[in-house]
């Protein structure tokens, strides 16, 4: 979607958020980068919900944490946010936001040998004291290969 035709996220009493939101993720990505879950922490709220990569459902963030991120960060290198991706929904009120990002990692085979590892990013955030928070977070590694339905076959 060409973000310059987006009303939602390009209205003017939003482009403060959206730029607001970018640089959280530009944080995020850095800390997941290095491995660094305490920073990572700060940037969401204690009752997060997230489904990932690892793990089919976490609740709150100690979970998120020790469930989640704990069991991938270590394992890749290379990871970064494509923040030219970013597409966000600030609610009209400006208390919560919906954004969709790509990434891409690089993960290690047992070989050590090294592939890509390309995904994308929900995250709902919410304003928390007047910073955002992550509320909910859902990623998922991209499609390797579309797997099409034609239909069942009655036979």
């Amino acid at each position: 979607m060409n973000r310059e035709s987006c009303p939602c996220q390009r209205a003017e009493a939003h482009m403060n958020e959206y730029s607001k939101i970018r640089d959280w993720f530009a944080q995020w990505s850095a800390f997941v980068a290095n491995v660094d879950f305490e920073s990572a922490r700060a940037l969401f709220d204690e009752s997060v919900v997230g489904f990932g990569t690892y793990k089919d459902l976490v609740h709150g963030l100690d979970n998120l944490e020790t469930g989640q991120w704990r069991n991938i960060w270590p394992t890749i290198a290379d990871f970064a946010f494509d923040l030219d991706s970013l597409e966000v929904i600030v609610s009209a009120d400006g208390s919560q936001a919906s954004a969709v990002i790509f990434w891409d990692s690089t993960g290690f085979h047992e070989d050590g040998s090294r592939y890509d590892r390309p995904g994308r990013a929900t995250v709902v955030l919410k304003q928390i004291d007047g910073e955002w928070r992550g509320v909910h977070t859902h990623f998922s590694l991209r499609p390797a290969e579309k797997k099409l339905s034609f239909g069942r076959s009655d036979d």
